[in-house]
């Protein structure tokens, strides 16, 4: 592929996928059988939330390291009538955790939450009070066409019979055997005779395949108020968690609408807080528009070094003032403002990288899955969502058979500080489904996975169509590059002459084979058709309905 963009580019690159398109619906997930099932749903007549719902359980059997039910994510949903929600359905902190409840381990790093035994990050101490389920069958409920026992078939099917594993998964099972070997239960299935399952070997999971069959025909009250959260509970006692039962029947989603931000004529909208990433997208799309991006070129040294001090700048506020509403009074008003912006963009020096400190008064884990659905009435849904870490808090609940999440190793073991462990506090989250408008008609619908990576991942994507004019597969296969203050990450392909360019203007520049995960997005066409688009850095792949039933008539008059 080739686009107007390199007569500008000081890096340039070769696209890895096709994109898809369609004209009654699209689906792209970092799966193809996640895909299938979502499209399955639009093929039957169903809407982008129905899709978007099968789709997702599908992810938790065939993405079992990115997402699960006993996980947390936020979902972005337009809906035909051109409204926005954000439906929040982030983790929360046992009701028996306090701020120090962990002891962080001598010599962390400010922004590394490593304590003692890693109890927050492997084994039930780890787990946060689910929210995926909940809000997933509430969403389906409020906005969706059919039911649930429909939008699960998919998913129930993929968990009995099986499918194969991919490179990919093989990869990440590898990456977490070590502490995946220690519990008999999540090893049985995907370490088999203590080895990774090979490339093609069959992934079954029969277990959560009976799971699913039950919460598919009681729904979430099988998990917050039935025998399934019975089970969860007696687990955690058993071994040492924190979740009880008032936990669960206590659990609630939140409905919020979305931070909007203007930059060079187009609306872009994003997660509110908890979640620090409309935020800071925001914040830096204001300061970026000071300057001439388009004309500076693609990965160049200059792009990049403005790239690289407003992800600081970014990072020094969020980690001042980020957090659950209900717990910090975020200055969202004041971090989103122009006259901010402009405040920050006077102090950065176009010729040499600077340590930035936050501008306001002080008061996450890259394993993750983003699926993106559209349908032909105008509806969207955008959502992200994960279990943290790669498979989560390494182990298997006996009798679920569902990976849980790591989700405690997202809060600060430190007391009184903005990410500190509080009861009921949601985890902050740099989740970034941000969907982008231009004449207030929806253009851009993007996400991905990624931790921390993810809302500077995002913020590129967008400057990458808006400023670089690229195609919506170029722009989610582009090279990223990231910061928060430390090392600032290039992908390989950023040629060697930008990268010494970059450290002659003081960073420490690291290159590294990926930043961030596999982004899919969706475009709407003025004609109606759709495009779909995933990067070569997961499994990704869009399927596109078009088509349509027979014309009226068509019958007539034949023999």
């Amino acid at each position: 592929m080739t686009g107007h963009w390199r007569d500008r580019a000081a890096t340039t690159f070769q696209c890895q996928k096709q994109p898809a398109a369609g004209s009654r619906g699209m689906v792209v997930s970092n799966h193809p059988l996640a895909s299938s099932a979502g499209a399955e749903m639009l093929a039957a007549g169903g809407n982008a939330i129905d899709a978007a719902i099968a789709t997702l359980f599908a992810l938790t059997v065939v993405e079992p390291m990115m997402v699960g039910i006993i996980g947390g994510g936020m979902a972005h949903v337009r809906l035909a009538d051109g409204s926005h929600r954000f439906i929040d359905g982030q983790s929360t902190v046992p009701l028996a955790v306090r701020p120090d409840t962990y002891t962080l381990k001598p010599g962390s790093a400010h922004d590394v939450f490593d304590t003692v035994g890693e109890e927050n990050l492997n084994g039930p101490k780890a787990v946060a009070v689910p929210g995926s389920l909940k809000a997933w069958c509430e969403t389906l409920q409020r906005f969706g066409t059919m039911g649930l026992a429909d939008v699960m078939q998919p998913a129930i099917k993929y968990a009995a019979r099986g499918y194969a594993a991919t490179p990919y998964l093989h990869e990440c099972i590898t990456d977490s055997a070590a502490e995946m070997l220690k519990d008999k239960g999540i090893s049985a299935i995907y370490l088999p005779n203590g080895m990774p399952l090979k490339v093609g070997e069959r992934v079954v999971q029969s277990e959560y395949a009976e799971t699913l069959r039950y919460i598919s025909q009681h729904g979430e009250a099988a998990l917050y108020h039935g025998p399934l959260g019975d089970i969860l509970v007696d687990y955690m006692k058993k071994n040492g968690g924190f979740i009880a039962r008032e936990d669960l029947t206590g659990y609630k989603t939140v409905e919020r609408q979305p931070i909007r931000a203007d930059y060079r004529g187009w609306q872009i909208l994003g997660p509110p807080p908890p979640a620090a990433s409309g935020v800071h997208i925001a914040q830096m799309l204001n300061i970026l528009e000071g300057y001439d991006i388009a004309k500076l070129g693609f990965g160049s040294a200059d792009t990049i070094h403005y790239l690289a001090e407003v992800l600081k700048i970014a990072f020094a506020d969020r980690a001042a003032a980020s957090g659950d509403p209900e717990f910090i009074n975020v200055p969202v008003e004041r971090l989103t403002s122009k006259a901010y912006a402009d405040e920050r963009r006077r102090a950065i020096d176009p010729n040499r990288a600077q340590a930035w400190g936050a501008g306001i008064a002080q008061l996450e884990s890259a394993d993750t899955t983003h699926m993106t659905a559209a349908d032909a009435f105008g509806n969207v849904v955008a959502t992200t969502q994960t279990i943290n870490n790669l498979f989560g808090a390494k182990i298997l609940i006996p009798g679920l058979g569902a990976i849980p999440n790591n989700y405690m190793n997202l809060y600060d073991p430190r007391p009184g500080h903005a990410l500190s462990l509080a009861p009921g506090k949601r985890v902050t989250t740099s989740m970034s489904p941000v969907m982008a408008l231009r004449d207030g008609k929806l253009v851009y619908a993007l996400g991905l996975p990624g931790g921390k990576r993810i809302f500077p991942s995002a913020m590129q994507a967008l400057i990458n169509l808006i400023d670089h004019g690229m195609s919506l597969q170029e722009a989610v296969e582009a090279p990223r590059v990231w910061t928060e203050g430390n090392a600032l990450e290039v992908e390989l392909a950023v040629p060697d002459h930008v990268r010494a360019k970059l450290v002659a203007m003081g960073h420490r520049v690291q290159p590294m084979p990926t930043v961030a995960g596999g982004m899919n997005a969706i475009q709407f066409h003025t004609d109606g058709t759709m495009s779909g688009a995933a990067c070569w850095r997961a499994d990704g792949t869009p399927i596109g309905i078009a088509g349509g039933l027979a014309r009226a008539g068509v019958r007539f008059g034949l023999s």
